[in-house]
């Protein structure tokens, strides 16, 4: 990150190899971590918020190495490495990688997809708002005609704001075959409409749909450059911020979570013969032989 906000002060004019190059060390590093968790568990490493946020992390680095063979988007690194700074301190908090329980089920092949599809998503929709970001910073100063827009090294702004969408169709793409596994594992639980209305799901999909939103406004609309920049990043905000109280209010996603009260049958609802066993049941109020002569002559 301190080598990225050296890049910024010389205003992207040397190539972004040294960046690139740290953020590829630190992959690898990431990858023999996960990979050794995921043995110790049996499964894929996403089925809390720690293992989903570095996941998350891991697939943004993942893309960005990807594009950054092309030098002229290395500098998405720049970008990308503050974001994946913040990701990381958030994912060391207390409480979101709790202890597990000998005796917990193990998870399914399922669970484990559907997590991973929507990580690479949320990774995918993370890259377009960096890429979005530099979009932004060169189209400022085009627009104020700085002299660092003709001397640095970023793409030019048509193929950001190409990059930008491609990344979002991928990570819509992703998002629905993501939320299509979901659906088809939750068929597969006990009382699938014990879960109906719990707000992850309720959440997931309104994300889907503000991304099809996006992609709408994009190709049927042709609604391009800052209003779309501006979309992008924030609808990632918002499931940045968002993503992690859905997950600890859903039961679904966290036992811990507070569940509905039960509902109990009402007091109408009583049978006949349970009626009658309960009047019978009633202690009845008898007069003693003592008390019989006084009770008659306070009646008469």
């Amino acid at each position: 990150m301190i080598y990225s906000v050296f890049l910024w002060r010389k205003g992207f004019r040397r190539d972004d190899r040294v960046n690139y190059l740290l953020l590829l060390a630190a992959f690898g590093l990431h990858t023999t971590a996960m990979v050794q968790r995921g043995f110790s568990l049996n499964h894929c490493p996403v089925t809390n918020l720690y293992e989903a946020t570095t996941f998350a992390a891991w697939t943004i680095v993942a893309l960005y190495l990807v594009m950054g063979l092309w030098s002229r988007l290395r500098f998405l690194g720049a970008f990308a490495s503050p974001i994946l700074f913040g990701i990381g301190v958030f994912a060391l908090m207390r409480g979101l990688d709790p202890l597990r329980d000998a005796n917990q089920e193990a998870t399914s092949i399922w669970t484990s997809l559907h997590a991973a599809l929507m990580s690479l998503a949320y990774g995918g929709f993370g890259l377009s708002s960096v890429a979005a970001l530099m979009y932004l910073t060169q189209e400022n100063n085009l627009k104020f005609h700085k002299l660092r827009a003709i001397f640095s090294r970023l793409p030019p702004i048509q193929r950001l704001e190409m990059v930008v969408g491609r990344l979002l169709l991928a990570g819509f793409i992703l998002l629905t075959i993501g939320l299509g596994v979901g659906a088809y594992d939750l068929a597969q639980v006990q009382d699938p409409q014990a879960y109906r209305g719990d707000p992850k799901i309720i959440w997931s999909a309104f994300v889907w749909l503000l991304y099809l939103g996006l992609l709408i406004m994009r190709w049927k609309f042709a609604q391009g450059g800052r209003r779309f920049a501006l979309g992008a990043i924030g609808s990632f905000v918002f499931v940045l911020l968002t993503f992690w109280g859905s997950n600890l209010l859903s039961p679904l996603h966290n036992p811990a979570a507070p569940t509905r009260p039960k509902s109990f049958p009402q007091a109408s609802a009583m049978s006949g013969s349970d009626t009658a066993r309960g009047f019978h049941d009633t202690p009845r109020t008898t007069i003693s032989p003592l008390n019989h002569s006084a009770f008659r002559r306070l009646s008469g």
